[in-house]
């Protein structure tokens, strides 16, 4: 079974101000590495519809929607507009929004359907920092959740987990589904760190693993055997999404932390691994059906290249 690849050309024409981190060239890098490395024909490619309104309302408030429109509609060819701390808006910026979200729900119904066990969303805006009600940390629709409340509400699903180790917390996703037990949300990040936001929670669907700046890969790793997986197999998750960050790269200076490509291929493979074997289990109810990655952070372009692409590599079993 192919695994697949999920764009669209608007995520190319968000633009943010000259020089900022979070530019076209972040999917450039993924996709000309994912050529240069062979591995761009074994995989299938698919264009990203738009999210719907009501796919947005499971997870976002009308209002914050409606004042997002708002600000946008007012922009003229050539401006970008601050909107909230480190977000900003241009003409192109809601389609490209509105396609990123797409993705990760189109993803879902492609697992779903049986089309495919592995979706990566090359997407951009990310968003696992959206709130509720407010963009936030380059991010204006949540991705991640809305493929989980959509995998929710539109196939019944009951056990959904999100893997996001990206080097940021991923407050939004968090916030989402506090009160949520169908949702396991595990997430490993530097801490101390942006955004701040209260980690020490009480909830058995919410596994937090703050690492510390002088992260390195052993103790990235010990960190995530030691939480992440029994947590997930003892979930046994029926999907698994993952909010796939790259900046915790030594090479990225987005963060402390020093991860490396083979880093990002491990834990890639250990939740390939786990969804595998979840078939090994007699009840078809505790069988992943797959896997939908978005991605989120990853500034240094030739590590997020070669990191995304093992990350690609791994899901798909090439």
């Amino acid at each position: 079974m192919l695994a697949t690849i999920l764009s669209h050309p608007s995520c190319h024409r968000h633009r943010m101000p000259d020089g900022h981190p979070e530019c076209p060239e972040r999917l450039d890098a993924i996709n000309n590495r994912l050529l240069t490395s062979g591995l761009d024909g074994l995989l299938l490619h698919k264009q990203a519809p738009a999210v719907t309104r009501e796919q947005l309302l499971r997870v976002h408030e009308a209002e914050y929607l409606d004042r997002l429109a708002e600000a946008a509609r007012t922009l003229g060819e050539d401006q970008i507009l601050p909107f909230d701390t480190d977000v900003y808006l241009s003409r192109d910026t809601l389609e490209a929004a509105r396609h990123a979200a797409g993705a990760a729900a189109y993803g879902v119904d492609l697992v779903m359907a049986g089309e495919t066990d592995a979706v990566f969303c090359n997407v951009r805006p990310p968003g696992h920092h959206a709130e509720p009600d407010r963009a936030m940390g380059f991010c204006l629709y949540n991705n991640v959740a809305i493929a989980a409340a959509h995998a929710l509400a539109q196939h019944g699903m009951q056990r959904i987990a999100i893997a996001d180790f990206d080097v940021h917390h991923g407050n939004g996703t968090q916030t989402m589904f506090y009160d949520e037990p169908r949702v396991l949300f595990c997430s490993s990040f530097q801490h101390p760190f942006y955004p701040g936001t209260p980690i020490d929670v009480k909830r058995d669907h919410i596994v937090n693993v703050p690492l510390p700046a002088t992260c390195r890969s052993e103790e990235f790793r010990a960190a995530i055997t030691e939480r992440w997986l029994p947590a997930l197999k003892r979930f046994r998750p029926q999907l698994l999404l993952i909010s796939a960050g790259f900046d915790a790269h030594e090479e990225d200076d987005m963060s402390s932390i020093s991860l490396t490509d083979r880093d990002y291929q491990w834990v890639s493979e250990q939740l390939r691994t786990l969804v595998d074997h979840s078939h090994e289990i007699d009840n078809p109810n505790d069988h992943c059906r797959g896997i939908v990655s978005t991605l989120e952070g990853g500034y240094a372009l030739s590590a997020l290249g070669r990191s995304a692409v093992a990350h690609i590599k791994a899901l798909a079993k090439l």
